[in-house]
């Protein structure tokens, strides 16, 4: 399988309640994506998404988008992003390493067709 980003949209208890591809370096901006955060906006907590080649951490792209649906949400979500050494949660700001890794974590990899690389 070719690597790509994926991202997952989840409720507070990790379950997946949508999910979108793009490609190797990036997931294009989606008016099916915007529409998705909306219906779901009750239920959603985390969003998550892959950086197949990494790095583990998020990009300034990343952060704008995180402050644009917390901006119309009216409240923050907990963002993380799986990479192949780890993955990372931001809400508010703040940047914490998730570890043990959520079990959705492993499936994000493999729709991403990323292998978990040990530091």
């Amino acid at each position: 399988m070719p690597e790509r980003e994926v991202l997952f949209l989840l409720d507070a208890h990790g379950a997946v309640l949508w999910s979108d591809v793009g490609t190797p370096g990036s997931l294009p901006d989606s008016r099916e994506r915007w529409d998705a955060i909306w219906l779901r906006r009750v239920r959603l907590e985390e969003i998550a998404h892959s950086h197949p080649h990494g790095p583990l951490g998020f990009s300034s792209m990343d952060r704008t988008t995180m402050a644009t649906i917390d901006a119309a949400l009216g409240r923050e979500l907990r963002y993380l992003v799986v990479a192949p050494e780890g993955t990372l949660a931001c809400r508010a700001g703040v940047v914490e390493v998730v570890e043990p890794e959520p079990p959705w974590a492993a499936r994000l990899r493999a729709e991403s067709g990323m292998l978990r690389r040990q530091t």
